[in-house]
């Protein structure tokens, strides 16, 4: 039988009383209360991944997040849990890919040459290059540039997203890593400035309203092919401005 939803102040009673003594059958029942968030952030990362990836093990990997990010949770800091959660739940997802090495050896070379071209043909123009300027710096055709751009998309949204989660993560901070955090914000905010119009909406939409390439598409009167492109072009030129923290 299915156990029906705890009420707020039911849950506040819960992390009053792990908090105050880490019982197992208390952590398992908030992990019990807040597991539809694990499918719900697995679902939204499965959506831009490549369909051999399993969502079971994103789901599995961000179960260890969730019981990770109850143990971690400080009640007395006030802030939202779902917040602080999400963060950790995604992140332990994201390692699961890295340590998988997902991303295949030819589509690991190409990233490398479009992001190449990307960077030398901008550098020389010192303005965001046009589609036709990137076909002919690739020597490829239109059709077969966007063709690339919609393999590489998924490619660029870990390491992106890492950033963008920057202000949520600062919760949990270190205090002494305070300096670090606000030359990675710093850093973000002069890489936003750079990206078009359509790229900066892109991008907003994506990471901050969490919508999907579909749901943004709709929004910009923009066929999905093209929003996946300016989001693989956002993603090139912001990884160009973070490469320099640490190496992505």
């Amino acid at each position: 039988m299915q156990q029906e939803d705890k009420s707020a102040d039911e849950i506040s009673v819960l992390w009053q009383a792990y908090s105050s003594n880490r019982s197992l059958e208390v952590r398992n029942q908030l992990v019990e209360h807040y597991l539809p968030l694990v499918n719900i952030i697995a679902g939204r990362l499965a959506m831009s991944l490549p369909p051999h990836v399993d969502r079971d093990d994103l789901i599995i990997s961000g179960y260890f997040g969730l019981m990770d990010a109850i143990d971690r949770y400080d009640i007395k800091r006030g802030n939202k849990f779902e917040t602080y959660a999400g963060v950790r739940i995604s992140g332990a997802m994201k390692d699961e890919l890295r340590s998988r090495d997902w991303i295949s050896v030819s589509l690991r070379q190409k990233i490398r040459r479009y992001e190449s071209a990307v960077v030398n043909l901008e550098g020389r123009l010192g303005r965001a290059a046009s589609d036709e300027e990137l076909a002919a710096e690739l020597e490829m055709t239109l059709e077969q540039v966007r063709h690339l751009e919609q393999q590489i998309n998924a490619a660029t949204i870990i390491p992106l997203g890492d950033y963008m989660k920057a202000e949520a993560a600062a919760e949990d901070m270190d205090p002494h890593r305070s300096a670090e955090y606000i030359e990675t914000k710093e850093t973000l905010a002069k890489a936003l400035d750079a990206l078009t119009e359509k790229e900066k909406l892109v991008v907003s939409l994506y990471y901050y309203d969490e919508l999907t390439m579909k749901e943004i598409s709709l929004i910009m009167h923009l066929s999905e092919a093209r929003i996946c492109q300016l989001h693989t072009k956002a993603m090139f030129k912001l990884r160009g401005f973070l490469a320099n923290i640490d190496g992505i």
